[in-house]
């Protein structure tokens, strides 16, 4: 909104013309995020304790986290407040890859308000059951992957095409039929949400790896999308380029500076948990750019955090059902190190250090080609 109305004032003040560039509103919309998320914190924080919003803690979880009942929680509507409005300002909001992004990021984030709601209301952990919850997430996905491939938003060469990592896309295509393509879309929209959210259990656990992967999402989205006089950096690059992506590099700005702003409030020991709210629409938000940005099979590297912790329940669950034995002391495996007695501040700590290993191996593959 912002933008396009001084875009519209060009022609009287010549220097308004810098809000054309991407980078300028890249920067732009970081700040405007920021400053939102950490100057309405405070208030938010005292508003959901005037509310009496508070945690409800799992009774089978570490006796550790009984001392975090009745911390405010759904501290992610600020998150989403902040990246949404930030977005909405500094984006081209002619450009449909944006309205993805937003669509399934708010759209989830309605689901995990849902979700905090009836816990609150319950006094329970408990909340939207996994049956409604995980049908709601694949009908987001579903209609967001349906309108992508049917929107005419991509080169109708890119459309139903995977990038492999390390391989030239344009030397080895790799096409899919259009249902197999359709399925992948929900199985990483949906499978991108969950995996945050199981990771959202430690102060500052989830939030550190989602602000790593969106400043990484920032340089991939800005380098597919971007021509500079002339030099195409996605082709240099080997990679796809996707005309108007770059757009999608501000909505990554305005996420991972929110979630700095948060983590400032997160941090251990937290004034203030994320929530459903917070973890299922950081996860679908991410998922989204990785979708629009073709870089599905990249995200699985980057987001590694979140494919180990949702791998961790699936074979726990795997294994007890099939031998009745439990291969981690408790899942997801971030409870399984503090069941070995590392502090959580060491558990959260180490899972950032690894997350930015793996941001660096996944732009590491934008030049082994």
């Amino acid at each position: 909104m912002l933008y396009l109305f001084l875009w519209s004032l060009r022609g009287e003040a010549s220097w308004l013309r810098v809000v054309g560039y991407p980078s300028t509103r890249i920067i732009a919309a970081a700040l405007t995020s920021l400053m939102l998320s950490l100057l309405l914190g405070p208030s938010f924080i005292r508003l959901l304790q005037s509310w009496q919003i508070g945690q409800p803690v799992r009774d089978d979880g570490p006796q550790t986290h009984q001392v975090k009942a009745g911390t405010p929680t759904m501290g992610g509507a600020l998150i989403l407040f902040a990246c949404l409005l930030a977005t909405l300002l500094w984006a081209d909001l002619r450009n449909g890859f944006i309205w993805i992004a937003l669509g399934v990021t708010a759209g989830y984030g309605a689901i995990g308000f849902a979700d905090d709601y009836l816990k609150l209301r319950r006094r329970s952990p408990k909340g939207l059951p996994g049956t409604i919850k995980l049908a709601l997430q694949t009908a987001i996905a579903l209609a967001a992957a349906l309108y992508l491939f049917d929107s005419g938003l991509y080169d109708a060469r890119m459309n139903l095409r995977l990038a492999l990592p390390l391989l030239d896309f344009y030397r080895y295509p790799m096409g899919l039929p259009h249902w197999v393509f359709v399925a992948f879309a929900v199985l990483v929209l949906v499978g991108s949400s969950n995996a945050v959210n199981l990771t959202d259990g430690l102060d500052g656990l989830a939030i550190g790896p989602c602000i790593i992967s969106a400043f990484t999402f920032v340089a991939l989205a800005y380098a597919e999308g971007t021509v500079l006089r002339g030099f195409n950096i996605a082709r240099y690059l080997r990679v796809p380029h996707l005309q108007g992506v770059a757009e999608l590099a501000i909505f990554c700005g305005s996420m991972a500076t929110a979630g700095v702003g948060f983590l400032w409030f997160n941090s251990y020991p937290a004034s203030i948990f994320m929530g459903d709210v917070g973890s299922l629409a950081l996860g679908g938000g991410l998922g989204a750019v990785a979708l629009l940005t073709k870089n599905e099979l990249v995200w699985a590297i980057l987001g590694g955090i979140f494919v180990v912790e949702a791998l961790s329940v699936m074979v726990q669950v795997a294994s007890f059902k099939l031998t009745g034995r439990r291969i981690f002391r408790m899942a997801p495996l971030h409870h399984h190190y503090e069941l070995k007695g590392w502090d959580e501040p060491k558990i959260v700590v180490r899972a950032w250090i690894v997350s930015f290993i793996l941001a660096l191996l996944a732009l590491a593959t934008l030049k082994l080609r």
